[in-house]
């Protein structure tokens, strides 16, 4: 599409209004049909490998050397990555189909029934950057919970973007479902997300999945109902009750099996009790893989840890950075936990369950860990085959979006004739 041929306020209503037509043919939609719509589209994926991977080809030379190899590792594709996306797929397929289900029954002393089922939401607007991935899971999982999706991907990952949306059209396609339930914004113009966002009338919620920068400008600027994170500056605590040795081997996971993943964890707080002992082999697991920026503290234990300045303690590396604090004891670590935690994930190392129950109740975080890696802040690893992203906030859905919460209700009540006197 030439991007200089259209309005992107028309080309935006008349996306939506395809979505919404297509949300309305989705309500009737079986289970049956939709699993194999996502089966069908996985199929597609495997088949159009070798044209996905040269699309991306195209992505990944667009930003080579001008992003951060993290940014780049974000939206590289490759063979093994195309096959998690379609396995993603049909995971999703297996699970519980979420429409419909029963939340809830109240029977009346005058004779009504009342059921709370759960329904699709109806148009979702899915705004995301560099992770082509993102468009498989959020389509796959929306198409489940009956929603339709508008996609908007970011500008380095459109090629991708383009062969993905076609292989999941022609799932829905071979499952007699309205290919419009997934449909992306078909120009880079920057005036299409302020279209998408003012978009009240056709579309009931946008998800962004990005940067701060992003999910910003969208809870700023959009009118229509937002579903937002914000950055995922992650706590691993080392409390004073901690197996060392299993602590260091779970933070080195936590921080670099992929560095650019917004459950990387990004900041080790380390008891001062164990501080001596673990600092060390803290330095020792993550050699020179990991830049360590310490407190005082930590530097006085180990000099290889470079020192902190107040930044540090709130920032988002992405990157094979870490900072180090020392503190005394837990309630002092979940002090500052909860100052500079971004409420995403957060974790505590110790075999004193005591302690784990304290921290655990006390950070006040979407999801919070014991003896685990934040790095399983995912929707596939909660067992929800996929996810849409990890809510910060509080209302509606908190965590993983997966199915369920991708999901509203309504209520259902039924009677015999009843007049409310």
């Amino acid at each position: 599409m030439n991007d200089q041929t259209f309005d992107p306020q028309i080309h935006v209503h008349e996306l939506g209004r395809k979505a919404r037509a297509a949300a309305k043919g989705l309500l009737a939609a079986s289970t049956e049909a939709k699993n194999t719509a996502l089966r069908e589209a996985a199929k597609a994926l495997r088949a159009n490998m070798g044209e996905l991977i040269a699309a991306n080809d195209k992505d990944v030379e667009s930003v080579a050397g001008k992003k951060p190899e993290s940014f780049v590792d974000r939206l590289r594709l490759n063979e093994d990555r195309i096959e998690g996306m379609a396995n993603a797929l049909e995971q999703i397929a297996e699970l519980p189909d979420p429409v419909g289900r029963q939340l809830g029954t109240v029977d009346r002393p005058n004779g009504l029934k009342i059921e709370r089922v759960a329904v699709p939401i109806g148009v979702i607007g899915m705004i995301y950057e560099s992770r082509p991935n993102v468009g498989a899971d959020a389509s796959a999982l929306c198409l489940k919970s009956g929603n339709a999706v508008i996609l908007r991907g970011g500008s380095e990952s459109r090629h991708s973007t383009k062969v993905i949306v076609e292989c999941m059209r022609k799932g829905l396609a071979e499952a007699g479902l309205p290919e419009d339930a997934v449909q992306t914004v078909g120009t880079t113009d920057r005036a299409a997300v302020a279209a998408l966002l003012k978009a009240d009338e056709l579309v009931d919620l946008v998800i962004p999945r990005g940067g701060r920068g992003l999910v910003e400008l969208v809870r700023d600027q959009a009118s229509v109902p937002t579903l937002l994170h914000l950055d995922g500056n992650c706590h691993s605590y080392v409390h004073e009750a901690a197996d060392l040795d299993k602590a260091a081997e779970v933070i080195r996971n936590a921080k670099l099996r992929r560095t650019g993943v917004c459950g990387a964890t990004e900041s080790i707080v380390v008891d001062r009790a164990v501080a001596k002992d673990f600092v060390p082999r803290l330095t020792a697991i993550m050699g020179t893989d990991c830049e360590l920026r310490g407190d005082a503290d930590a530097v006085a234990i180990d000099n290889s840890i470079k020192p902190a300045d107040e930044t540090d303690w709130n920032t988002e590396y992405l990157d094979t950075i870490a900072s180090v604090k020392v503190v005394d004891g837990l309630d002092e670590a979940i002090t500052w936990v909860d100052e500079h935690s971004s409420h995403h994930t957060d974790a505590i190392m110790t075999e004193d369950d005591e302690a784990a129950r304290r921290f655990m109740t006390a950070i006040d975080s979407a999801i919070v860990m014991h003896n685990a890696s934040t790095q399983f802040a995912d929707g596939g690893e909660f067992g929800m085959g996929a996810e849409i992203g990890i809510a910060t906030g509080k209302m509606h859905a908190r965590g993983p979006v997966g199915l369920e919460q991708l999901c509203s209700f309504k209520y259902l009540v039924h009677g015999d004739g009843q007049t409310r006197p």
